[in-house]
């Protein structure tokens, strides 16, 4: 990055600050500030979804990855203050649940790769 580049961009950023504050309070004024508020709002309520999902399907199929990447992506979402709280809770107990029944399940079968059948 060079100083040229340094300078158009707080010289673009004190544009921006001064457009802010003279521009009138009301519902024609631009979103601002809020709009990475927003964003992360709805950031977090995706990553809730995904750990819950995740979470439901690692009962089934490949547990052993994505019962940890449920846990992770609920701890994210929780951190980042969702909206969807009771769905990252959700997929954070599944996630658990996840380790849970493959522990079990290798336990029982005394290899990582287990199956139903007999």
């Amino acid at each position: 990055m060079t100083l040229t580049s340094l300078t158009r961009r707080s010289e673009a950023a004190a544009r921006l600050a001064a457009a802010e504050v003279s521009a009138p309070a009301g519902p024609s004024a631009p979103a601002g500030p809020s709009a990475p508020a927003e964003r992360s709002n709805r950031d977090a309520d995706g990553l809730a979804v995904a750990s819950f999902v995740l979470g439901l399907v690692g009962l089934l199929v490949m547990n052993l990855l994505l019962g940890p990447a449920a846990i992770v992506m609920a701890v994210i979402a929780l951190a980042r203050s969702t909206t969807r709280r009771g769905r990252a809770l959700l997929g954070l107990a599944l996630g658990i649940a996840d380790l849970v029944v493959l522990a079990f399940l290798v336990t029982g079968n005394g290899v990582v790769a287990w199956n139903f059948g007999g």
